[in-house]
């Protein structure tokens, strides 16, 4: 039987500012990225969304960002390895002490937006985020595209490297995700979605924004919770899998 995680961004919102349905996605996907107050989110909606995840038995990982509040982390941002390890330190341990307050614990890292982005294919921000996650809990996995500098950083850095992909973003023919400036690169057809995933976890398989058919390799499955429709999204895509006898769970 084919195993996969659903995983999505969660906590994303700041103040009085809500983002997405964390309650309603919660129900449906097995790990929730949370937002580590860099790009989104704050105390109290940290620690809301870890006790929210701790009773749904959902694993909690760490969507750690470049400092980028008004551009909800999708900007890149100059930094030195050195500033990105502070930084990286400083919201894993921030999202830390939420998740053990809430009765549960952080079992994975994933960088968002422009941070995972630069780490697929840049060696030295990479190699700052996997030795800043491994300087603070050495049995944390790392989450990020398969064949990104990050996977290999972690490895690299004796951390559990875990390959994913995406329910409703277009990939580019060399497996990379097409840049949200461009037409497509964002998928909204929950059919579409769904049947997608279903067929990455069964055969492997996703067809590039060109029409080619490339291999991927992924244990999990993100759905963005930004994304219009998210949650509806996330169900019909939990449903479909169940229905072709694909088991969720999380890596963790």
């Amino acid at each position: 039987m084919a195993v996969i995680d659903l995983n999505c961004d969660l906590g994303e919102g700041f103040g009085a500012w809500v983002m997405g349905d964390d309650v309603a996605l919660l129900d449906v996907v097995t790990s929730a990225n949370v937002a580590c107050g860099f790009h989104a989110g704050d105390p109290q909606i940290m620690l809301a969304t870890c006790r929210l995840a701790a009773e749904r038995e959902v694993a909690i990982g760490a969507h750690v960002a470049y400092p980028d509040l008004r551009g909800f982390g999708r900007r890149p941002v100059p930094t030195t390895p050195d500033e990105l390890f502070a930084d990286v330190v400083y919201q894993l341990g921030a999202l830390q002490a939420a998740a053990h307050a809430a009765g549960a614990r952080v079992g994975y890292v994933k960088p968002h937006g422009a941070l995972y982005n630069v780490a697929v294919r840049d060696a030295a921000q990479a190699d700052a985020v996997a030795a800043a996650v491994a300087a603070v809990d050495q049995g944390l996995a790392v989450l990020a595209l398969p064949g990104s500098q990050l996977l290999r950083a972690a490895s690299d850095h004796r951390l559990v490297p875990v390959s994913e992909t995406y329910a409703d973003r277009a990939f580019q023919p060399d497996g990379t995700l097409v840049p949200r400036s461009q037409p497509g690169s964002v998928l909204h057809d929950v059919d579409e979605i769904a049947a997608r995933v279903v067929r990455i976890a069964t055969e492997g398989l996703v067809t590039a924004i060109d029409g080619t058919d490339i291999e991927i390799d992924a244990r999990s499955v993100c759905v963005h919770g930004d994304t219009p429709g998210a949650a509806s999204i996330a169900a019909r895509v939990r449903h479909r899998l169940a229905t072709a006898g694909v088991e969720l769970r999380a890596f963790v």
